[in-house]
């Protein structure tokens, strides 16, 4: 493949190959699926045989991601955990039992921009981090230091986008590598493999055994952990819960710090949308209070505006891939049983056929008589194995977002000039796509505003951190 972002490979091969391409590797089918139809088709509708998981060798197998959800093979341990997700944290009402804590972070968040918004992709993922740590272990976090459980926690990630990128690992395409002893030359995979699995192993044990004492000690803060402890699980739930917590901040946390992001950056290119939501803010909520999660029936723009972030750039731009139990036919195409599936979610974001203007950020095109394709229909994946977290993630980050606009104007930096500057629209290339850092600025819209902002001042406590009760033994 060319030195280029891979889905803008694949997307180039629509062109001449068609809506379904395939390539081999090794011996390997890659089946590639380009347009939403055909990823809806076979991924959602012949889910059955769609929702397996590629054996990693070395991700999976050497380093232990096959046992968290992201990894997991289709089956009665997956379906377990997926059901644990859906019964404590899963819908509206199981959500709101958090909401306190989203509002507590979110407002230290506002406070903490308005002192360096320079910095607002910082800020960003410190209160994102806290707010999911606290969702699903009760944790406090460390606010004046780095914190050793989201050092832990970052560091897994980092190595599990390192472990799991295709063509990185020859043990994937050569399994049989997996026995050769440690000390012959070209082994030195072994020793990353056996790095990475003790990272891995900490994140989920570390957190849990937090849970334990502080439950013990009775002065656990309610969170999904402590809730699943206490309803007395068999043994299955038992053994998958602590990889269904670390799933939950794992894969929230990131992604939800890349969406705000992207918004951030949105408003400052896009000012004419940043206004019509704030106009509709104001006349539904007025200017002299915070809106809350119950009040996003009310504002249709504001929920387009969301949908609007996940579709200009989509935070996986390729899904994570999908495993064929069976072989199976599609329009003439024969998809053989252990071929690796992909969607590429770019291209149906930035697809002419699905909306209009692609390139141009407009909420609009989700208001009316006709609304374009949802992007929540897609960015989230396919099937069985789509993202159990679409509701909280949806809750979080338009909270966010609703209040940041009611409080601030998010617009462009100056130089030391005073002249204006114009971020480019740049993101990392990775399995999750950040924002690439830029410039802005935030400054409070109103007299009511700066009100509101002072009374966060005034009711921002400085919380203890728990990091002194981790046992990273």
């Amino acid at each position: 493949m060319p030195k280029t972002e891979e889905w803008l490979y694949w997307a180039k091969l629509r062109e001449t190959h068609g809506p379904v391409v395939s390539v081999t590797v090794l011996g390997q089918p890659i089946v590639v699926l380009n347009t939403i139809e055909a990823c809806q088709d076979l991924m959602e509708k012949r889910s059955s045989i769609y929702s397996g998981r590629p054996v990693l060798q070395f991700a999976g197998k050497m380093v232990g991601w096959d046992r968290q959800m992201i990894l997991s093979e289709d089956g009665e341990r997956h379906r377990a955990m997926r059901k644990m997700f859906a019964r404590h944290i899963g819908t509206p009402a199981t959500i709101r039992e958090y909401k306190d804590m989203q509002e507590e972070e979110t407002r230290l968040f506002l406070v903490e921009m308005a002192q360096k918004p320079e910095i607002v992709l910082t800020h960003l993922r410190s209160a994102i981090s806290a707010m999911f740590l606290k969702i699903t272990h009760g944790y406090a976090i460390e606010r004046n230091r780095p914190d050793p459980l989201i050092t832990l926690i970052e560091k897994a990630a980092h190595e599990f986008y390192l472990a799991s990128a295709p063509g990185k690992w020859l043990v994937d395409l050569l399994p049989w590598l997996y026995h050769i002893p440690d000390w012959l030359p070209g082994a030195g995979f072994k020793r990353a493999a056996a790095r990475f699995r003790d990272t891995n192993i900490k994140q989920v044990e570390v957190p849990i055994r937090f849970v334990k004492a502080q439950m013990a000690g009775k002065s656990a803060a309610p969170s999904f952990s402590s809730h699943v402890l206490d309803s007395k699980p068999n043994p299955l739930d038992t053994e998958v819960f602590p990889y269904v917590a670390t799933s939950l901040y794992a894969g929230g946390q990131d992604t939800v710090t890349a969406t705000l992001g992207t918004f951030f950056l949105a408003m400052v290119l896009y000012p004419d949308a940043q206004r019509k939501a704030q106009e509709e803010l104001a006349r539904v909520i007025g200017s002299s209070t915070l809106p809350t999660t119950t009040d996003f029936e009310r504002l249709p723009y504001l929920v387009a505006l969301f949908k609007e972030v996940m579709r200009w750039h989509t935070v996986a731009c390729i899904n994570l891939p999908h495993y064929t139990t069976a072989d199976d036919t599609y329009n003439g195409y024969y998809i053989p049983k252990g071929s690796i599936i992909l969607a590429n979610l770019w291209l149906i974001a930035n697809d002419p056929n699905n909306y209009s203007d692609p390139s141009v950020f407009k909420p609009e095109r989700f208001l009316g008589e006709k609304p374009e394709l949802d992007p929540l229909s897609y960015v989230f994946g396919f099937g069985r194995r789509r993202c159990p977290g679409v509701e909280l993630a949806r809750t979080i980050c338009t909270y966010v977002m609703a209040v940041t606009l009611t409080i601030f104007d998010i617009v462009k930096a100056r130089d030391a000039d005073g002249k204006e500057i114009t971020p480019p629209p740049e993101f990392y290339s990775s399995t999750v796509c950040h924002p690439k850092p830029f410039p802005c600025d935030v400054r409070p819209r109103s007299a009511d505003a700066e009100l509101l902002l002072k009374t966060m001042r005034s009711e921002v406590t400085e919380q203890e951190s728990d990091a002194p009760k981790l046992d990273f033994s």
